[in-house]
């Protein structure tokens, strides 16, 4: 179960993404020029689309800075970027560590502290390499965003996925802080199956630890032996969204299947989410997983929602706004493979019903965030990717 809620560091939170000021950027130059808004159908009204801005290098997440200073925004080759809402891109960010820019590995998630507004703490997930034989990891570090917004200042690692074991694949990698302040970090297991089912290995993993990097004492399996001390879930393949449920303050999460079965889960302290011992999908060749034992496995957790046609599913907002009345209450998922953006409906926390939009784009979408206006900000993850700001009619 959740901790306790304290107030003062949810009402920070929802400070830092609501907060309006007259601030402006340093050092930006100005973006392509968006173009027309474009006008798609969909089940609730007309859905509108604008672009922000373009010309990103494979774009994998954004943060909204407070006071509409603009989002930061990672891009995978190892540059972290801002981009205002008129959609004025800064040059690089200086202080960003270096990266291991091969296969699915790069640059990845991106949050605020907290207490940001304090602090000025700017957290960072991103595949390290290091291993043996040329293999890599996910790390998580922090460094200070200077007030001029050029650099991270005093960057330093705060987790390391050990062993080390990816060859390009598989580092999940969202970082979520939850009312607590505790902060969730989602870890793939490195295209090692097994791995997945390891307690003392880091793959395949939801941990969960204090923000400097400290293993809080409540953890489920602290002081057990041969076991990681920060991890809070196993048994996860790829998991590449994560989201705090705002109503339940529940940490959710959606994983890639391997050929089918890409699944969004529900996350409990100390539970086994089946990977790969349970799966609705089968391997790439089109043959059976070997470690599996059908869709359900004796012991693990079934998924809240799953896809036997995987979509290829990256990043999650849940809708919690008044601005657009038909979408509150909803989830949204961007789709790589199926280039979309994927919108869930809720009955209780069961989902009744899908939808999927943006599809006339055939975009690959990388990250879905919710903006302290109300409206969706979608990332694609391509060359010349782009930042889109998606709202209805």
């Amino acid at each position: 179960m959740l901790r306790t809620f304290r107030p003062t560091v949810f009402f920070m939170r929802k400070t830092l993404i609501a907060a309006a000021c007259t601030g402006a950027l340093l050092g930006l130059s100005m973006s392509a020029s968006a173009g027309p808004t474009q006008r798609l159908d969909s089940e609730l009204g007309t859905v509108s689309v604008d672009q922000v801005t373009k010309g990103l290098n494979h774009p994998w997440a954004l943060a909204f800075l407070p006071s509409r200073q603009g989002m930061l925004v990672t891009e995978r080759p190892g540059n972290l970027r801002i981009v205002s809402f008129d959609g004025k891109l800064s040059k690089p960010l200086s202080g960003v560590p270096k990266v291991w820019a091969q296969g699915q590995g790069g640059l990845l998630d991106v949050v605020l502290s907290p207490d940001f507004s304090n602090d000025r703490l700017v957290y960072l997930s991103y595949a390290e390499g290091g291993g043996e034989g040329g293999t890599a990891g996910t790390a998580v570090g922090r460094g200070r965003l200077s007030k001029d917004m050029t650099s991270l200042d005093d960057f330093k690692v705060i987790f390391r996925q050990e062993p080390k074991l990816s060859t390009g694949n598989h580092f999940g990698s969202r970082l979520v802080f939850d009312r607590d302040g505790y902060l969730f970090i989602t870890l793939g297991e490195n295209n090692n199956r097994p791995t997945a089912q390891d307690l003392d290995k880091l793959q395949g993993k939801v941990v969960r630890i204090f923000p400097d990097g400290r293993v809080p004492d409540d953890n489920p399996f602290l002081g057990q032996a041969g076991v990681r001390p920060e991890i809070w879930s196993y048994g996860h393949r790829n998991p590449q969204g994560a989201a705090l449920n705002p109503w339940t303050g529940t940490l959710w999460t959606h994983e890639h299947g391997p050929k089918g079965g890409d699944e969004v889960n529900v996350i409990e302290r100390g539970k086994n989410y089946g990977w790969p011992l349970a799966t609705h999908g089968v391997d790439y060749s089109g043959q059976p997983i070997s470690e599996a034992k059908g869709k359900v496995a004796e012991g693990t957790v079934a998924p809240k929602h799953v896809w036997e046609v995987s979509p290829a599913v990256s990043g999650m907002a849940f809708y919690d706004s008044d601005h657009f009345k038909a979408w509150d209450h909803n989830l949204f998922i961007g789709a790589l493979g199926a280039q979309q953006l994927i919108r869930l409906q809720f009955d209780g926390d069961k989902v009744v019903h899908e939808e999927r939009l943006l599809g006339e784009l055939k975009a690959r979408i990388r990250d879905v965030r919710m903006g302290p206006d109300g409206y969706l900000y979608v990332l694609t993850d391509e060359q010349d990717g782009a930042l889109l700001k998606v709202g209805l009619e």
